[in-house]
């Protein structure tokens, strides 16, 4: 005969303890009592059935069969069998035994197991001469043993498998969050059964929509038990089927009277074609494909249909431990900030990251924070009101100059000459990084750029005969003229020498500060670097090619070769590019690049970044493109025999590897920075080429009209087969070191 009360213990993620014991006391729990991932309670066997089919945040509803002390393995195995087992299970069910340990005498948990196996065994093989059968994946019965401070307490699983498995997870992605724990963040966000049915719940990240499926079942009061098929007590011989059926009865009633109501909106979107896909197979699965509306969008798409103020964002962002480093995933959440005050201003948010310098890039006025576990990774959730817009203006984006005050030298007079000749442009255009000056002056020979808010100047090394303390005072003098022009402090002022570049040197740092500033460049935003290298990340004299880039890019597939910091693969990407592939050799352009998506809210599996050599990977890849964009260094180092990639000797190679990858009708844009370069006139037998240089220099570069050269590409229908470039005879003339 059972006791009619026992006593139980609920196990779950650490952090949702209050949340379980609440979830306990509303089973009929008794005598609540809480430690580090368990609560413990004594009922009836029907609550603890009613925890196992109603708990949406438990691990495992486990039954103390008994209790003792167990100071070594010899204790542990006398006291696990002196249970009389067979009054719990036969020779004919399998078992398996499961064992956590701490603050022990006995340290190994799996041999504590192995002895309560042989006890239960040998109980059998006393009593009834045989011994069960084992089965560590799914037994009929599960024991766990609880060991802490030489007590030991042996349990029945109740779940039989962990309560986490609701039974709607067709496919959960490479890291899906637990049921249980997005089950804890929708609740802890205040959602709940109460809303009314023009809220709205929006998960803009997410996923396999697991957080999206929890909240239906938290508002409709679905059971998460329903679904499952199989329980730790069926096969236990003190189950009571009839109080077992009548509670599964009911749970379903309830959840057919709750698809009779009129339901909230909960909507949910993801870049990556692979989520989505799980997502409606979860939801469908779920029973929820109807109530749950899931859709294929990135960030930089979402948009706010749903009325201001009603609504509640959940979102469990990437980390920077799934997605390649906490560095670049960061511009996600700064992506993510910026649109939800743009977008969804006084909406209620709540976000989990266990990074809490991602999470301060979302601008929360923050209502309550709590720590949850993702599996070991310790995690905080911020939830609070999505702040307004101004917090993150940060003020005018342009530098003006100002007006005159009498007295300027040749230098500041030229400056605003420049600047009035391109302010129409400039106020047109919205451009706000652009080339100011260029050598204009033989005495002051630089360049000088303007990004947003910062002024970054490169001075163009002296000849020998200068002497260098001239030069130098006459770069004092530019940087005080640039102060008096724009009004603004030195420290937005970067200065830098620019010598003549051999082999990579044009790549080494100048300094070591690697702080990353935002630009925007129509639409998109970039991250540069005006203080560690030469280049900022940003060639502007290429603004008109990214932009007839993007004009094309709709629907296309788009390879970005040479892809140095992204900024071209980020122009298409926005323009509804329909896949994308950036190549280059740098893990540090990459970063920048994948840093420069995720800062324009682009993501997913259509958005591919590699990092090879280009012509290696030309001749291994079969994937095949509608736009390519092949903007090579004069040189750069490579891993080919060569050594070093010449573009004057490698660009037919190149285009012709290219081409093999070009779809029928497809272009090729080619550019390139070498002052002396020439195109091989024999690439006009595969192609159709047309020089569109003059038409892609911008305004403010128009006394450098060679900045750069840029042409059109098109092969011929009847070129390019793949055994021709097989053909050593047709490959371009090696350049030995001497003519180089």
């Amino acid at each position: 005969m059972i006791r009619k009360h026992k006593e139980f213990i609920a196990t779950c993620a650490a952090g949702l303890e209050e949340l379980l014991a609440g979830e306990i006391e509303s089973c009929g729990g008794k005598n609540i009592s809480r430690s580090e991932g368990a609560v413990f309670f004594s009922s009836a066997l029907a609550s603890a059935y009613r925890a196992c089919l109603w708990s949406r945040y438990a691990s495992r509803i486990l039954m103390q069969l008994t209790q003792f002390d167990a100071p070594d393995t010899d204790a542990l195995y006398a006291g696990a069998r002196t249970v009389d087992w067979s009054s719990h299970f036969g020779l004919a069910e399998t078992f398996a035994v499961d064992a956590a340990v701490r603050n022990s005498g006995i340290t190994h948990s799996r041999f504590a197991a192995l002895r309560v196996k042989d006890a239960v065994a040998d109980r059998f093989m006393e009593t009834k001469y045989r011994r069960p059968s084992v089965d560590t994946q799914r037994p009929d019965i599960r024991l766990h043993l609880l060991l802490d401070t030489n007590s030991a307490r042996l349990c029945l699983d109740l779940s039989g498998e962990a309560l986490h498995q609701r039974g709607y997870r067709v496919s959960g992605g490479a890291t899906p969050l637990k049921e249980t724990l997005a089950a804890a963040i929708v609740s802890l966000a205040g959602w709940s059964s109460g809303q009314a049915a023009d809220a709205v719940l929006l998960d803009p990240m997410c996923g396999s929509g697991t957080l999206l499926i929890e909240a239906a079942f938290i508002w409709a009061g679905i059971a998460p038990g329903l679904g499952r098929s199989f329980w730790g007590f069926q096969k236990w011989r003190g189950h009571n089927a009839a109080v077992w059926d009548d509670m599964v009865a009911e749970a379903r009633e309830i959840r057919r009277a709750a698809c009779e109501r009129p339901w909230p909106k909960f909507v949910g979107f993801d870049a990556g074609l692979g989520p989505v896909r799980a997502a409606i197979a979860n939801c469908d699965r779920a029973g929820l494909g109807s109530r749950i509306h899931i859709e294929r969008r990135s960030l930089a798409q979402l948009e706010n249909h749903y009325g201001s103020g009603s609504g509640f964002i959940v979102v469990n962002p990437p980390y920077g431990e799934r997605h390649g480093g906490s560095t670049e995933v960061r511009y996600l959440y700064r992506c993510l900030g910026r649109i939800l005050q743009e977008r969804f201003s006084g909406w209620h948010c709540s976000a989990l990251s266990p990074d809490q310098q991602c999470l301060r890039e979302l601008y929360l006025e923050i209502e309550s924070t709590h720590t949850l576990y993702n599996g070991p990774l310790a995690c905080e959730l911020r939830c609070g009101a999505v702040a307004v817009q101004s917090r993150i203006a940060g003020g005018a984006r342009y530098l003006r100059t100002r007006t005159p005050s009498g007295g300027e030298g040749d230098f500041v007079n030229r400056l605003r000459k420049n600047r009035s000749r391109l302010q129409p442009w400039l106020e047109k255009s919205g451009v706000s990084c652009y080339r100011l000056y260029d050598a204009d002056i033989p005495e002051y020979n630089v360049a000088v750029d303007v990004y947003d808010k910062w002024v970054h100047v490169q001075e163009y090394a002296a000849p020998a005969s200068i002497d260098p303390g001239k030069a130098a005072q006459r770069l004092d003098t530019v940087r005080r003229d640039l102060e008096a022009v724009f009004q603004i402090d030195a420290r937005n002022i970067f200065m830098k020498v620019r010598r003549r570049q051999t082999g990579s040197s044009q790549y080494q740092k100048h300094a070591h500060e690697g702080r990353l500033f935002e630009v925007q460049e129509g639409g998109c935003r970039f991250l540069i670097n005006l203080s560690d290298y030469l280049d900022s990340g940003l060639f502007l004299d290429h603004r008109s090619v990214r932009f007839m880039l993007a004009d094309m890019a709709p629907h296309k597939r788009f390879l970005n070769l040479f892809g140095y910091t992204g900024t071209a693969t980020v122009h298409v990407a926005l323009a509804g590019a329909a896949r994308t592939v950036t190549v280059d050799q740098s893990a540090q352009y990459l970063e920048r690049a994948a840093s420069n998506l995720y800062l324009n809210g682009l993501g997913g599996d259509q958005h591919r970044f590699v990092r090879e050599d280009c012509l290696q990977w030309l001749s291994g890849s079969a994937d095949h493109f509608d736009l390519m964009f092949i903007a090579p260094p004069t040189f750069s180092n490579t891993k080919r025999k060569e050594g070093v990639f010449d573009v004057q000797r490698d660009h037919v190679r190149l285009l012709e590897s290219a081409g093999r990858r070009l779809e029928p009708g497809g272009i090729i844009v080619f550019s390139t920075h070498a002052r002396r370069f020439r195109l091989d006139e024999s690439l006009r037998r595969n192609f159709s080429i047309e020089d569109i240089t003059s038409r892609t220099i911008p305004p403010d570069f128009a006394r450098t009209p060679r900045m750069h050269q840029c042409w059109l590409v098109r092969r011929h229908s009847a070129a390019l087969k793949a055994e021709e470039f097989d053909d050593p005879a047709r490959r371009a003339p090696e350049v030995s070191d001497e003519a180089q």
